[in-house]
């Protein structure tokens, strides 16, 4: 397991390497009672964060999980996933980072696994060329909501269970179905009870945005031939290191100060940059994550605060030609955070060619994995030098295990947060906020005032509509 840890480097975080715009250790020093009182917390608040359980007490769970997908993956050509935020985010990032990137375009690639979509948004179009792609007789259907009440999903079955009937009749249409929801309450449990769907459970204190080591982000991990053992027990890994009380040897909890203190600094956009194609998803789950975790108005003392950073995705290098110009010289207002890698599972020499021209002979002899490798730790030198604050994650290599540890880690840093701000990490009101709006709409019952508000609001003038 020490082989296969993930690091965590803040040197360039630190006023010694980046100059006055650092922290510095006097500063972390003089957050000693907050950090004490947050350490107490992470202990007595585990009712909110069952989460950090999981990666223990699902050996039944993991058990039915696989029985499950041994069962149903040689009677299928493609799965796809209905959900939003958590319950998308996940399984894309997990997928991504595990199998190569073309894995629905060939065979070869899959290993008898099946085509995995993740339909996490509402777009007609594309969920029109969706159903025409697949063949409704080789396609299992996931259905991911804990509460039942998610429009988004809960349209998308909808139509789906529509199309099935119509097509393939009740009874061949419910083994195209499996559900994923809360074990007693919601409308999904109902549904799924009265209609004989194979059901899933999300644990009752369990939020969407912590659910992929749970059968939310396990069921399709496991269907797609993802080892989830080896993901939770690299989680289990993570677990044991972010239980120290010694921040300098916690890498959830520094990763956290050091991002709360940079926010006290007004750093308050944070932008996370994989230099691997294979972890690009990763920042993008992150980003739902840290966002709808942090961003407040309020805090646990009812004071007005609206707090929270801004997660930025971006990619290394690509981005390298887009965004870092800004990150170089524009405003001192963001910290990196890059996520690399040591070892990559296939490189591809560079050959010796155009020696006459020194610019571009000098590529030379080398690989595509050790200049990706170069244009990383130049960056942050480059950042460094500019007096950028930035820190680098590292995965000795890309597998389950350290995918299980990077998840981990980083849910724990933002529960970490949380507590630093003294804010709920687990609601988000802000958007319930604009699903209440939509119900309104849309006229679901019981949103009569919510409605009856909306149409009080002064009309849109015509003359600013141009």
């Amino acid at each position: 397991m020490e082989q296969m840890r993930i690091k965590l480097d803040f040197n360039n975080m630190l006023a010694e390497y980046v100059g006055n715009d650092g922290i510095t250790i006097a500063e972390v020093d003089r957050l000693a009672g907050k950090i004490k009182a947050a350490n107490q917390a992470m202990m007595q608040k585990r009712e909110k964060m069952q989460w950090r359980d999981l990666p223990h007490n699902q050996a039944d769970v993991v058990e039915e999980i696989l029985a499950y997908a041994n069962e149903i993956r040689p009677k299928i050509k493609a799965l796809v996933v209905f959900g939003i935020g958590g319950s998308a985010l996940g399984p894309i990032a997990v997928q991504q980072a595990i199998h190569s990137p073309y894995y629905n375009l060939s065979e070869k690639y899959r290993n008898g696994n099946p085509q995995l979509f993740v339909a996490d948004n509402i777009d007609p179009a594309t969920i029109s060329h969706l159903l025409e792609l697949v063949d409704l007789k080789d396609t299992l259907f996931s259905v991911v909501s804990k509460s039942g009440s998610t429009s988004e999903t809960m349209a998308q079955f909808m139509i789906i269970k529509d199309i099935l009937e119509r097509k393939l009749g009740k009874d061949t249409a419910r083994k195209h179905i499996v559900c994923t929801t809360d074990r007693e309450n919601g409308n999904l449990i109902k549904i799924a009870k009265e209609e004989g769907y194979k059901t899933f459970y999300i644990p009752s204190g369990v939020g969407g945005r912590f659910s992929q080591l749970c059968p939310v982000g396990l069921l399709p991990a496991a269907i797609c031939g993802i080892d989830i053992k080896k993901m939770l027990e690299g989680a289990a890994y993570m677990n044991e290191l972010t239980r120290n009380d010694n921040i300098w040897q916690n890498p959830a909890y520094i990763y956290a100060i050091l991002h709360y203190i940079a926010m006290k600094k007004g750093k308050n956009i944070s932008v996370m940059m994989p230099y691997a194609d294979s972890l690009k998803y990763i920042s993008d789950w992150y980003a739902q994550l840290w966002a709808e975790s942090l961003g407040k108005k309020y805090d646990n003392n009812g004071n007005v605060v609206n707090v929270g950073q801004t997660p930025v995705k971006a990619l290394g290098v690509t981005d390298q030609h887009s965004q870092v110009q800004l990150y170089m010289e524009g405003p001192f207002d963001k910290i990196m955070v890059f996520v690399g890698v040591d070892d990559f599972p296939r490189d591809v020499p560079i050959p010796k060619s155009f020696e006459d021209i020194p610019s571009v002979g000098f590529l030379g002899g080398h690989s595509l994995a050790e200049l990706l490798l170069a244009e990383q730790a130049a960056t942050e030198y480059a950042l460094q030098q500019s007096g950028r604050m930035n820190m680098t994650i590292t995965l000795p290599e890309v597998n389950e295990h350290t995918i299980g540890q990077i998840l981990y880690m980083l849910e724990v840093a933002t529960a970490y947060a949380g507590e630093l701000l003294n804010i709920d990490a687990f609601d988000q009101p802000g958007v319930e906020a604009g699903k209440d709006a939509t119900y309104a709409y849309f006229g679901r019952p019981g949103y009569d005032a919510k409605r009856a508000e909306m149409e009080a609001q002064p009309k849109k003038n015509p003359k600013y509509i141009i």
